[in-house]
């Protein structure tokens, strides 16, 4: 795993509460930068998600940057999750690292509501997809 996310799951050990690590997350939520407005559209939305949630990504050399939104904060918030994880990394190691297994090591499978980790499921599937599609 890479720094970033080791950070992540580093800061979430050090909080004793749900509440605080719900307050984290949101915080990492509000630290993307914003996504532009025109690409708030159909063709970015993440299908399998309560929330609306788009994702863009683009090739910086072999590495892939993903850029998103969404309009509720935890979702936003496991987004950032997903960016650290994910935004800059090769294709292939988009693919071969289990946003899953961090997800539980997390805790959130437990403390999201099924909807919500659906969603986290569904914008996995969508970053893999990219990332297999910058492969072909």
């Amino acid at each position: 795993m890479n720094e970033r996310i080791e950070r992540i799951i580093e800061d979430f050990e050090l909080l004793d509460s749900w509440d605080d690590r719900y307050r984290y997350v949101i915080e990492l939520g509000r630290k993307l930068p914003e996504l532009p407005a025109a690409d708030h559209v159909d063709a970015n939305k993440v299908q399998g998600c309560a929330s609306q949630v788009w994702l863009t990504s683009a090739r910086k050399g072999n590495a892939i940057e993903f850029q998103g939104d969404s309009d509720a904060h935890i979702v936003k918030g496991l987004i950032a999750i997903l960016f650290a994880l994910y935004s800059g990394e090769n294709p292939k190691t988009i693919l071969e690292t289990d946003a899953n297994a961090v997800f539980n090591q997390l805790g959130l499978g437990e403390h999201l509501t099924p909807q919500r980790s659906n969603g986290f499921r569904s914008m996995v599937e969508r970053m893999k997809r990219d990332a297999q599609a910058a492969l072909a």
